[in-house]
């Protein structure tokens, strides 16, 4: 089922739909015509922090016909807050070797910028072949480190989504869109 934009058939913690299941689709679809472009046949390794990224990361592995290696990086930042707590902390790092290897590095969204940069950073001091980085959103008023991605899905105002991926307190990440929490909502959470 597609939520429309313009439906009041969406989730009722939802202030309003930013991007509909099809309008995501459609845009992972071009994203990885995007990718294939730049590593035209190649093997690239692929480091997705999670648990955000996971829906964005396995949708777009699907739609790349390359032959790609996965790793995935656990990162905590948020909690049970809408805003960032300051400093991003690794929970889980890489298992695979990525020196001299090409790596594609996959995030939910492009924030303050802080965590990016910190997964960045430890992929870097790994020597890789090369570090791209691709985004599903890239919310540019709310950067604090100065950092910007090779391929942005959607540029965002400052507004909170939640959806595909994207969360609240662990909450609402399996919603098939993207849509605006309502901000009574945005409290840490009361959950029974």
């Amino acid at each position: 089922m597609t939520l429309k934009k313009s439906s009041a058939n969406f989730h009722p913690d939802l202030e309003s739909v930013m991007f509909t299941e099809g309008e995501i689709k459609t845009r992972v679809k071009s994203l990885s015509r995007e990718i294939k472009a730049v590593y035209g046949d190649g093997e690239f390794t692929i480091v997705s922090i999670i648990n955000g990224a996971v829906l964005f990361t396995a949708d777009l592995m699907r739609e790349i016909e390359n032959p790609v290696r996965l790793d995935c990086i656990r990162i905590s930042s948020y909690g049970e807050k809408t805003q960032s707590s300051g400093t991003p902390q690794i929970v889980h790092s890489l298992t695979l070797d990525v020196a001299k290897r090409h790596v594609l590095l996959i995030d939910d969204i492009l924030d303050t910028g802080k965590t990016l940069a910190l997964v960045d950073g430890l992929i870097r001091k790994l020597n890789p072949a090369s570090l791209r980085v691709c985004v599903l959103l890239d919310k540019q008023g709310r950067r604090e480190v100065p950092y910007e991605a090779d391929f942005v899905g959607f540029k965002i105002p400052d507004k909170f989504v939640v959806g595909y991926g994207l969360d609240f307190a662990e909450r609402y990440r399996n919603l098939p869109c993207i849509g605006v929490l309502k901000a009574e909502l945005q409290n840490p959470p009361e959950w029974a």
